[in-house]
């Protein structure tokens, strides 16, 4: 039996999980993300990395007869070389969308599956990159967004999903890795170590 453990309590990678039809237990890492990476695709695959592992940790000895797949994930937005995660406040929240209106930025996420199999522990680490233009946004419309509260807890400070879909352009890549999960990437990645 394979055993799917999503390291995350993000509720979007949650519902991207559940489109693939697979049933898998949810279990968030609770580290402190530590960041020794300069470039954005190895900032993300050493945080989905760490979010796997510590979670892995945790259930070395729970599921022993089984395959465990231990999936770890990390969104960073980037714009002319500045690293975006969540807002620390609305005040921030409303600087990222002045940065982000009317201009194009990348969505990285990283990836990191921990197979674990009777004592034996491999590990898959990708990342993928979406493009992202985004229209014009006045002071006002970024105001009106910010006080929605959906920033407030994403990378960028904005849902393409949410309410903020009205300024998406248009991206190059996968929509899903915007939300923060590449799930076709995933289901490809889990075709290829025999685990889907």
């Amino acid at each position: 039996m394979i055993r799917y453990v999503l390291a995350s309590a993000s509720p979007r990678r949650l519902e991207l999980l559940k489109q693939l039809g697979i049933y898998f237990e949810v279990s968030p890492a609770h580290g402190e993300e530590i960041i020794t990476k300069e470039l954005p695709e190895d900032i993300v695959k050493e945080l989905s990395r760490g979010k796997a592992c510590e979670t892995a940790d945790r259930y070395a000895d729970k599921y022993k007869n089984d395959i465990t797949v231990i999936i770890g994930a990390d969104t960073i937005v980037y714009h002319k070389n500045e690293i975006m995660g969540k807002p620390k406040d609305k005040d921030d929240a409303v600087n990222m969308l002045t940065k982000l209106q009317n201009d194009v930025h990348q969505v990285y996420t990283g990836v990191t599956l921990v197979i674990m199999e009777k004592e034996k522990r491999r590990s898959v680490t990708f990342y993928e990159k979406t493009d992202v233009a985004m229209y014009p946004m006045t002071g006002a419309q970024i105001q009106a967004y910010v006080a929605t509260g959906e920033p407030m807890d994403k990378a960028g400070a904005y849902a393409i999903q949410g309410k903020c879909a009205i300024y998406i352009k248009k991206i190059n890549g996968e929509y899903n890795n915007v939300v923060g999960l590449p799930i076709a990437r995933l289901m490809q990645e889990l075709y290829a170590q025999g685990l889907a």
